[in-house]
């Protein structure tokens, strides 16, 4: 049977503590494990949840274990704010500066607060960057907070390095060092002026704490490394539903607000560079490690910007036909329910059929949109009958000629009905006759813009 996770963070925070000779009562362990608990469980989380806080976990070390804990405690812009648990404990550190969060500069003469600084090489008084570690820095806060009556101070340095480790894609300084030599560094001042250590023994640590926050930091990108895609594209989907507030109403959100959500993702994992996921540092990973996880997040990579590509042209098509009748709507007009209570739901893909065999489909991609992406996708299908039509109408080229189509309509460039008349005809009615049978008050004017197409 499977344990509650609430006592699941219980059993591991009491475990690393003690692995640590922290002197710490189980009431003690228990009011650690449930301010972790409440973040995770959060119901507008679906990547950054207990699953992958309980993941990052698995075979790490003591110190390691307490930085997985907490490393998502805080995510500022996900939650609306503060979780509750903690929000006593960060108020007074931060302000508010219009729409940024503002350290205080009172916090430069709180030394756990000072050691959170200079981890993380922020300043008092500064605005914390949204996507450079706002909430990696906050969440490192809480732990130091938190564990700081019952941590060596080796330890909570060390603590607080692995969080840091733990913020993602950044790019080298001009200089050349990267987040690991920079973190590696700061680590370094932390044993000379908290430590007080110097020569072999100063040495020793560092290469001790960054072997630790290497691995943590590694560990919470470990999906870009999945050698099935489908997998890799399970993770992307969290992260889409998470991150885009109007994709948890289910069978309200419109159109534009799913083909929004994916052109984010897209434009975002089209720009990321592989080299830019993993760190190494010193021979950690190692040199063939490294250049293996770089080559499989390379992949993933292409092959999620060319899946999102095929998802953008599906339901770009879909947004045309709406436009031409109407305009926008919910997604569930045009395509049915994603699921509904007792008997099943009427869905588009219902009347399609399979399509063609174009030459040129990647049979990888075509295995996705057909048997799916494997994990809980509670707010899409994980099966895309739709995309996988289209993709075998149009074929790999034509896809692509379609994506760029529909991007010059997203960006008022070409009109839906321009973009509509682009496509290959025979697909097109075929996909309208479908959502004819879906769809109640457009089906007089998608007969109406069937015969305007048909001119």
């Amino acid at each position: 049977m499977k344990i509650a996770n609430i006592n699941r963070f219980i059993q591991l925070m009491v475990s690393a503590l003690e692995g640590l000779e922290a002197q710490v009562s189980m009431a003690q362990a228990e009011q650690l494990a449930m301010v972790v608990h409440s973040s995770m469980e959060s119901p507008r989380r679906r990547y950054h949840c207990s699953a992958h806080a309980l993941y990052m976990c698995e075979g790490m070390a003591p110190r390691q274990v307490l930085a997985a804990l907490f490393h998502d405690v805080v995510y500022y812009q996900l939650d609306n704010g503060f979780p509750p648990r903690v929000t006593n404990l960060l108020q007074p550190l931060v302000g508010l500066q219009g729409a940024d969060l503002v350290l205080r500069k009172s916090i430069a003469e709180d030394p756990a607060m000072q050691l959170c600084l200079e981890i993380f090489g922020f300043q008092a008084g500064q605005v914390l960057p949204l996507f450079k570690g706002l909430n990696e820095f906050l969440s490192a806060v809480v732990a130091v907070r938190l564990l700081e009556p019952f941590l060596k101070p080796a330890d909570l340095i060390a603590v607080v390095a692995c969080i840091e480790a733990t913020v993602p894609f950044r790019p080298p300084e001009a200089d050349g060092r990267d987040s690991a030599m920079l973190l590696a560094g700061r680590v370094r001042v932390q044993g000379q002026q908290r430590l007080g250590l110097a020569g072999e023994e100063l040495g020793a640590f560092v290469a001790s704490v960054m072997r630790e926050a290497v691995g943590v930091g590694n560990r919470d990108v470990s999906g870009f490394a999945e050698q099935h895609p489908g997998k890799f594209l399970s993770g992307t989907w969290l992260l889409i539903e998470e991150s885009n507030a109007p994709l948890a109403a289910v069978g309200v959100y419109t159109l534009q607000d799913y083909r929004q959500a994916l052109s984010r993702m897209h434009d975002f994992l089209q720009r990321l560079q592989a080299e830019r996921v993993f760190q190494h540092y010193a021979g950690i990973p190692s040199v063939d490690e490294y250049q293996q996880l770089v080559h499989a997040a390379d992949t993933n990579l292409r092959f999620a910007v060319s899946f999102l590509q095929l998802k953008i042209v599906s339901i770009a098509i879909v947004e045309a036909l709406a436009m031409e009748t109407g305009g926008n709507c919910p997604v569930s007009m045009f395509l049915g329910d994603i699921r509904s209570t007792g008997e099943q739901p009427e869905r588009v893909e219902n009347y399609l059929p399979t399509g063609p065999d174009t030459p040129d489909l990647d049979p990888q991609l075509l295995q996705v949109l057909e048997v799916g992406r494997p994990g809980d996708i509670s707010n899409d299908l994980a099966v895309s009958p739709l995309t996988a039509f289209i993709y075998r109408s149009l074929g790999h080229e034509g896809s692509a000629t379609a994506f760029a189509n529909s991007l010059r309509m997203a960006q008022g460039a070409m009109p839906p009905l321009a973009f509509l008349q682009t496509l290959t005809p025979r697909m097109l009615h075929i996909i309208m006759d479908a959502c004819m049978r879906i769809t109640i008050s457009r089906r007089a004017r998608l007969l109406q813009l069937r015969a305007v197409l048909t001119t």
